[in-house]
């Protein structure tokens, strides 16, 4: 399991949301770079980051925040916001992002996302973001009524990175994971699944590790780690002694 620390942009700056609303804003820093640059420096072995103003919009927003981003680390990113057809998925690939992430299209036009992941094997991301196990799309701001697992598995076997997989009700809360939801998902795939949502403190670390054996490979946390309740050193540490524990 990886700690996939989180840079989301907006307005140009790195911010988080509370459940993904517009008006529950915290600004961490005016430059999103410097907090990627950190993360890289840690140790981070991937990088979360979104266009929140591009989720919004349906459109890229962000994108001299991105490329400075990119000039600033090697590390690798994963980017998602405003991802609604081919030609601004390719525009981010050719940039060099390692993975695009695709949110609302996966649900609204799941066959286009599917051919996109089979084009472009182990670069493209699916985000299933769900409210009590329903998908939400459009930034969060619309709900469905279809079901995560349901999502997921129209995806299987086309050459998808992962699945990140984010409980609205608990992102930004620090009320800890959804556990039994991220274990729901995990366990009815074949595709590896990132959880996000709800990471307060190293002991919600913990508790995810478990589900490795059942195909959770990461977790993404934000406020978490710009609070400071989390320790992002600390966290690493666990995981990677988790990885070299012997098998049972």
């Amino acid at each position: 399991m990886i700690i996939i620390p989180a840079v989301d942009i907006k307005n140009g700056k790195c911010v988080r949301l509370l459940q993904g609303r517009q008006d529950a804003e915290t600004v961490f820093s005016d430059d999103p770079a410097a907090m990627a640059r950190k993360w890289a420096n840690a140790g981070a072995e991937l990088i979360h980051v979104i266009d929140l103003d591009g989720a919004f919009t349906k459109g890229p927003q962000n994108l001299d925040a991105i490329k400075r981003i990119m000039k600033t680390i090697d590390t690798p990113i994963q980017l998602g916001g405003g991802i609604r057809d081919e030609q601004t998925a390719e525009t981010y690939l050719n940039l060099g992002i390692e993975k695009v992430i695709i949110g609302t299209e996966a649900i609204k036009n799941p066959d286009w996302v599917k051919r996109m992941a089979e084009r472009f094997s182990g670069r493209v991301v699916v985000g299933i973001d769900a409210r009590k196990g329903r998908v939400a799309i459009e930034g969060w701001t619309e709900n469905t009524q279809v079901d995560a697992v349901e999502s997921a598995r129209f995806f299987e076997d086309c050459g998808l990175s992962h699945i990140n997989f984010t409980d609205i009700y608990r992102d930004g809360m620090q009320t800890g994971p959804n556990i039994e939801e991220t274990r729901r998902l995990a366990e009815s795939i074949n595709i590896p699944v990132v959880a996000s949502g709800g990471v307060a403190t190293i002991q919600d670390i913990r508790n995810l590790m478990p589900l490795e054996a059942c195909g959770v490979i990461g977790v993404i946390t934000g406020k978490a780690l710009y609070s400071g309740t989390l320790d992002f050193e600390e966290s690493l540490a666990l995981v990677r002694s988790g990885r070299q524990r012997p098998a049972p």
